[in-house]
């Protein structure tokens, strides 16, 4: 298995550039909705890490939405997904959660 670099460093290290802003900024946009964020979470946690979208899509939204919400959370750089025959598996990008518990960390001692 690859390490994967997180998108930024903590916050309390440096200010962030620009690109790491940016970045940043699309995912917490992401995750700035509840239903996207509720979805995040169902893949997050389910059995074996990842979910079937016929697994998840109950969130009271309708299947064209659930579709929407899971698109902007693969844009964002959040979800991987894989099709297999007809439904669509959705898995948290490697080293995602990681990642934002690091930048939302605190130095040792605070």
């Amino acid at each position: 298995m690859s390490t994967v670099t997180p998108c930024c460093p903590p916050l309390t290290e440096r200010p962030f550039t620009a690109e790491e802003a940016e970045r940043t900024a699309r995912m917490f946009k992401a995750l700035g909705d509840p239903v996207r964020l509720r979805l995040f979470s169902l893949v997050a946690s389910h059995e074996g890490g990842e979910a079937c979208v016929c697994d998840i899509s109950d969130v009271g939204v309708s299947q064209p939405t659930v579709s929407h919400h899971l698109k902007k959370l693969k844009e964002a750089g959040l979800l991987t997904s894989e099709r297999r025959g007809t439904w669509v598996y959705y898995r948290v990008e490697p080293g995602v959660l990681a990642g934002m518990g690091q930048l939302l960390g605190t130095p040792s001692g605070a």
